[in-house]
């Protein structure tokens, strides 16, 4: 696969706009290994391989282990993750499918049990981000380094 565009050079004020809102959801105060994992689960969802190479490289560069990125996709079965994960994950999903039924009040609830009202926005604008630039990677064939890998 060959890349399409560089949407940064063919739109550069929108890619800023959007890199200021990066750096406003690093600095919101969540966890910084929460929203690795939460991109990366994003991320997985939208089949974005640019994306998902990413955050497992941040998270892993970040402290995070090797089985609990490995496990991410799997989150559900695995016991590897705090309550607030798993709320994070569950609210990612369904915010990421959100035109498959919306995001039920159930779930709302739940997230609420782990997360501040400020907190859940903060994180729902994040993966809103995350959504947008798997978007963008996905449309203009985004590619990433293929590390240790035997050419063809």
């Amino acid at each position: 696969m060959q890349p399409r565009l560089n949407f940064y050079s063919e739109a550069p004020e929108q890619m800023k706009a959007l890199m200021g809102l990066k750096k406003a959801i690093d600095e919101c105060g969540l966890e910084k290994g929460l929203i690795h994992l939460v991109n990366l689960r994003t991320s997985q969802i939208n089949g974005c391989s640019y994306c998902v190479d990413m955050h497992s490289r941040e998270a892993r560069e970040d402290g995070d282990t090797e089985q609990r990125v490995f496990l991410v996709s799997a989150w559900k079965e695995s016991p590897l993750f705090t309550e607030r994960e798993r709320a994070a994950f569950a609210w990612a999903e369904r915010v990421t499918l959100v035109a498959d039924g919306g995001v039920p009040d159930a779930l709302y609830e739940h997230a609420l049990k782990h997360f501040s009202k400020g907190e859940l926005t903060r994180l729902t604008i994040a993966i809103g981000l995350m959504n947008t630039f798997n978007r963008l990677c996905v449309s203009f064939h985004s590619i990433h380094a293929v590390r240790g890998a035997a050419s063809a």
